[in-house]
């Protein structure tokens, strides 16, 4: 069954219901079977366990054979630029502390994948009591829904010594932050070019980086993006 990201989403939580429901984590070795108290591991195993849920439901979707490359699931199968599936989990607890992106990888790409805009981000939060957990929310969102601006740049990102490493999630489900997420693509890529010119790295290569990637827009999509 062919779906697109968006009826995937629906099935999980309009049909199946997995908001609320809970799971226990345990470890079987010979007779011994352990219950699992750590978080280290869980958000490969909602992983691992979306994957199998949807071999069941027989939907249609290939996963990306390396798992340290954008992104984790292809839904169209037959067109690898369309229907691109990246999950993620967090700690409800916590808040989302996984990584959107990597900066200079995501800027890099956009060149010619810009494509890549336009993929949709499956998050799952939990918390955890013991070794059960509970699936808290689901989310369905693309990465300008999912980022916003800081008090450093026009975009949320992790700096370390002044070094930018990844684009960084704001808390978009709570009305109290300071910084919103961003209405729009052309409203992220305009955000993502100016730290492109603040930050001193990329400063002096930025001159036609946005132009690029909108033209490579229009050449892959067809469509026009308006960045002012």
């Amino acid at each position: 069954m062919k779906v697109s990201a968006n009826q995937l989403f629906k099935k999980l939580v309009e049909e199946y219901h997995l908001i609320g429901q809970t799971g226990i984590i345990q470890f079987t070795l010979k007779d011994l079977t352990i219950k699992i108290e750590t978080k280290d591991t869980i958000g490969n195993l909602i992983q691992e366990w979306l994957k199998e849920w949807m071999k069941k439901e027989k939907i249609e979707f290939e996963e990306n054979t390396n798992s340290q490359t954008f992104p984790d699931i292809f839904l169209n199968v037959k067109d690898k630029r369309k229907g691109l599936l990246e999950i993620k989990t967090f700690d409800f607890d916590r808040g989302p502390g996984f990584d959107l992106a990597n900066f200079d990888s995501y800027c890099n790409s956009l060149l010619e994948n810009s494509h890549r805009l336009d993929s949709d981000y499956l998050i799952l939060a939990y918390q955890m009591s013991g070794s059960e957990i509970t699936i808290k929310d689901i989310w369905l969102k693309k990465i300008w829904e999912l980022s916003g601006a800081s008090s450093t740049y026009p975009i949320k990102v992790q700096e370390k010594k002044k070094v930018i490493y990844n684009i960084r999630p704001i808390i978009w489900y709570s009305g109290k932050t300071t910084f919103k997420s961003f209405s729009s693509k052309e409203e992220f890529l305009k955000a993502l070019n100016e730290t492109r010119y603040q930050y001193p790295k990329t400063h002096h290569e930025n001159a036609h980086w946005l132009k690029k990637v909108l033209k490579d827009y229009k050449d892959k999509t067809g469509s026009d993006l308006k960045v002012v």
